[in-house]
């Protein structure tokens, strides 16, 4: 059973990556248009351009969860994706209360600690990351072939 499940680890953290990716991207989508609710707290609107740290979380989270949700620098997007959440999680929610359950941070500590996951397991399926990779392999394995073909000519 183990082997199993082991040999569908790259597809079930592919997925966990594009739900993941996605939801964030949700966030910073309705924060910055007003879509899907608007922004938190604003009946629908949205946040104002520049300010902080409203609008900066908006903009992680909207490039962010788009990039994770492609599997394209994924390793670099779920770090900062990661600290923005961290970031939100103990200067927004915790002075509010200790636990995530009293202050309403579950979403920024589910979010921080998922996209830790994701900097050190990388994209799995589905990424343009691993489509990426395996391209610039081949060129590198037909280069040599390549230089060998024009010194033989």
């Amino acid at each position: 059973m183990s082997a199993r499940l082991d040999s569908a680890q790259p597809y079930a953290l592919g997925l966990f990556r594009i739900v993941v990716g996605l939801l964030f991207a949700c966030h910073g989508a309705a924060s910055l248009f007003g879509v899907l609710g608007g922004a938190v707290g604003t009946d629908g609107g949205t946040v104002s351009a520049g300010t902080w740290p409203g609008w900066y979380a908006a903009v992680i989270q909207l490039v962010g969860g788009t990039l994770v949700l492609l599997g394209l620098g994924t390793r670099a997007a779920a770090f900062v994706a990661s600290g923005s959440m961290a970031y939100a999680y103990f200067k927004v929610h915790q002075p509010e209360a200790l636990w995530p359950m009293q202050n309403g941070g579950e979403a920024s500590a589910m979010f921080c600690w998922a996209f830790l996951l994701l900097v050190f397991t990388g994209s799995g399926a589905f990424g343009l990351d691993r489509l990426l990779s395996r391209r610039t392999t081949q060129e590198r394995e037909q280069e040599p072939a390549a230089r060998e073909a024009t010194v033989t000519a």
